[in-house]
């Protein structure tokens, strides 16, 4: 997988109201926005560039963390290539360093978010299976789970809360929170931003977007309220 160099920067749209880390990514090749908007599959087990690029890129290539320009101590997440290359023991999660630092807290550094038990887990099955460099894999997405906690949060922890949270608060707008998400989907920033509507920033910022069937799964909670459901 190709991706150019990162620059982390703030940037505003006028009008939006929401900034973010913009990381300057092409988009990847594959199908992960041409989704259709029901789709269900089993799991299919763990796929770098649907589970782990998109956690690594959201939490720990801020500048100054582990961008292309930084690399603190040569670590560099930006790619599958430069995250394998050190901190990473195929097959043994518990032995490679860059999952331990993750299980004990010690990075994201302060006061960046820490990732979920979950993004955790998943970062510890996907070295203990091999680390693979799996790629253009099928969007696992049911666009009528409408429930915020286990449809909505996910989503937006996945793509959004590494720039969007309360320690970082990037345009002013935290989304590691119910009351956050919900204001900026009641005024329609939410939707606005994810949709690549004209003259709002793009969201996220990098990488492939939104599937279609995320995107609908976003406008029926919205529709529905967006309930703490």
């Amino acid at each position: 997988m190709k991706l150019r160099l990162i620059s982390c920067l703030l940037v505003l749209c006028a009008g939006a109201g929401i900034m973010a880390c913009k990381h300057d990514l092409p988009k990847p090749a594959g199908s992960l926005n041409t989704d259709t908007t029901t789709q269900v599959v089993p799991d299919t087990g763990i796929c770098f560039e649907r589970d782990i690029l998109p956690v690594f890129i959201t939490y720990c290539t801020r500048s100054g963390c582990h961008d292309a320009q930084t690399q603190p101590d040569g670590y560099n997440f930006t790619s599958y290539e430069t995250i394998i290359a050190k901190g990473i023991v195929t097959g043994d999660a518990k032995a490679s360093l860059i999952y331990k630092d993750i299980a004990n807290g010690s990075m994201p550094w302060y006061p960046n978010p820490q990732l979920s038990s979950e993004q955790k887990a998943l970062i510890a099955r996907w070295i203990n299976e091999g680390a693979k460099n799996g790629t253009n894999c099928t969007l696992v997405c049911d666009s009528n789970n409408i429930s915020y906690t286990m449809g909505v949060k996910p989503l937006i922890a996945t793509y959004c809360v590494g720039c969007h949270n309360a320690h970082t608060n990037s345009g002013n707008v935290a989304l590691d929170n119910y009351s956050g998400v919900q204001t900026v989907a009641l005024d329609g920033r939410l939707l606005n931003v994810t949709m690549h509507l004209q003259g709002y920033l793009i969201m996220p910022p990098t990488g492939a977007g939104l599937s279609d069937c995320q995107i609908t799964q976003l406008k029926k909670w919205v529709a529905a309220g967006a309930p703490n459901n």
